[in-house]
């Protein structure tokens, strides 16, 4: 996987959630191929609903 498509995963405590850009994120229909960091300001985590500062690229 290229830099360019790395995933992110969320920091809170018992949530993990990955951003995978190659997978996109359907609750918040954000489509296939679209980075980490194109994501707009307003996405939260789909699960425990943390913000942008909560993820580390893995």
């Amino acid at each position: 996987m290229s830099d360019e498509n790395k995933m992110w995963q969320c920091q809170m405590q018992n949530c993990g959630y990955i951003y995978n850009p190659e997978k996109g994120c359907k609750k918040n229909k954000i489509p296939k191929g679209v980075r980490f960091e194109e994501l707009p300001d307003t996405w939260r985590c789909p699960l425990c609903g943390a913000s942008h500062k909560m993820f580390k690229p893995v």
